[in-house]
């Protein structure tokens, strides 16, 4: 029976001295027996983390203490074995790097669409208004080897600063449409909707990305598996490690 909690999250928000936030996270994680890797930036912070489940679950509320973190959500998962080789803690320009210093998604996000709406659309074949629905994978194209949506539009991009220029060779196939754009966990796509929505696209984002998905609307309308940036490589629609 897995016995060892995974969560992923992160949070835009105002961080002022990130450099100065490291060690005290670091202490703390490394304290409760947690692994895995916290990403913080003046933008906000994103993370990976396993272990125990009452210590990771007290770290993850401890974090929430703090004002700028009281809204960060988790993504959990289980595995039968600590996924990571190691602790630590990266201080980074961006939490998702995009290179595009205007997209302050701690200003105001796109508009999301719920799991469980996005799979009724696909039923459907369209959103509630009658408008097509394009699915947009903003993910690099090895993690959609992996496993996509079916039918979406996959821009084969190599790392996410690629995702502007890339998106902006497929305007016909967007005008006009209900645009949703998706990732792994949401992260990228909460910059990608702004850059979309900015440049006329009637885009939202899937919230809570794949993993959302999978836990709220299962595996319908997706072939594969999730690509995930730890040793269990993979996770199919019912969360479980799948390499």
């Amino acid at each position: 029976m897995p016995r060892v909690l995974n969560i992923a999250a992160y949070l835009f928000t105002r961080i002022d001295d990130p450099a100065g936030l490291r060690p005290l996270l670091r202490e703390r994680a490394t304290a409760s027996g947690l692994k895995g890797t916290i990403i913080l930036a003046e933008e906000g912070v994103n993370l990976f983390l396993a272990g125990d489940e009452a210590p990771l679950r007290s770290f993850v509320d401890d974090l929430r203490t703090d004002h700028r973190f009281a809204a960060l959500t988790t993504k959990d998962s289980w595995s039968a074995e600590q996924p990571f080789a190691r602790m630590l803690v990266k201080v980074k320009r961006e939490i998702i790097r995009m290179d595009r210093p205007t997209i302050v998604p701690a200003a105001g996000r796109a508009p999301a669409v719920e799991p469980e709406t996005l799979r009724r659309w696909l039923d459907q074949g369209h959103d509630d208004t009658g408008r097509d629905v394009v699915l947009l994978d903003t993910r690099n194209a090895f993690e959609v080897e992996y496993g996509t949506f079916d039918g979406a539009l996959d821009l084969r991009i190599e790392r996410f600063t690629q995702f502007p220029d890339a998106v902006a060779a497929h305007g016909d196939e967007l005008a006009g449409k209900t645009v949703v754009s998706f990732c792994t966990g949401g992260i990228r796509c909460e910059k990608a909707a702004i850059h979309l929505r900015e440049s006329g696209v009637d885009a939202w984002q899937l919230d809570g990305g794949i993993l959302g998905y999978f836990e709220h609307a299962g595996g319908a309308h997706f072939s594969g598996d999730c690509f995930v940036f730890d040793e269990r490589e993979a996770l199919g629609a019912d969360l479980a490690a799948r390499r």
